[in-house]
């Protein structure tokens, strides 16, 4: 079994998040894709991100009808701050040693992933799934410490949509997965600041999870908090 693992904020989810999860378990066949919200921060003040379970509710209004996408209540149900590490090794745990886990990611945060906890050690449990986040090019991965060299000229062809995918061994038997992807124009930043501000949100959510958004009338308070980006 081909897994794939989607983790984030979604605070809240949007059509960008939904588009990647379907575009990943197609260009992979995968035979599941798990969006899995995070939890409430321990150590934010409260109003940082909406309700954990508000979030994962939105996330099963928005994947509800595509197939092999599930939401995962995973890391809700810690009552800690909880580490990928954590996440992949449980996963590993329940689906068993026959199942591939792909963690995907958006390039912009895979250029910190040197900073995260045990970061060798998850490169070796599953595959990483890197997804381009403009402005940001994938030539900037040769500077990423944790990586093997990589090829400059190999970059440079998936930057420029050239190549739809390159496929980079790790130690351990796992992959590095580059993924072209046409660019998809939505940010819960400024999703939140639209709500904030009764902007028009032009179609940048599913119906139903702007249904819900307004039924409980999230991220509409004139005093809302910065928030993290989902």
């Amino acid at each position: 079994m081909k897994i794939g693992l989607f983790g984030g904020t979604f605070d809240p989810v949007h059509r960008c998040h939904v588009a990647v999860a379907s575009q990943m378990r197609d260009r992979l066949h995968l035979d599941r894709v798990l969006l899995i919200p995070s939890g409430d921060p321990p150590h934010k003040p409260p109003g940082t991100l909406a309700p954990a379970f508000h979030r994962l509710e939105m996330v099963r209004r928005a994947i509800a009808g595509e197939a092999c996408l599930e939401a995962s209540e995973l890391e809700i149900q810690r009552p800690a701050k909880s580490y990928s590490i954590e996440t992949v090794r449980t996963l590993k745990e329940q689906y068993g040693p026959g199942a591939e886990l792909f963690f995907l990611i958006g390039l912009d945060a895979f250029l910190e992933f040197h900073t995260w906890k045990d970061a060798p050690m998850l490169l070796r449990l599953c595959h990483f799934v890197v997804v381009p986040r403009p402005p940001g090019r994938y030539a900037a991965l040769t500077a990423l410490p944790v990586l093997p060299a990589l090829d400059p000229a190999a970059l440079a062809h998936i930057d420029s949509l050239e190549q739809g995918q390159l496929d980079i061994p790790l130690p351990g038997g796992t992959r590095l997965i580059l993924l072209a992807l046409p660019p998809c124009e939505a940010s819960a930043t400024d999703i939140r600041r639209r709500l904030r501000e009764r902007l028009p949100l032009s179609n940048l959510l599913p119906a139903s999870v702007e249904s819900y958004i307004m039924q409980h009338r999230l991220y509409q308070e004139a005093s809302d908090r910065t928030r993290v980006e989902g």
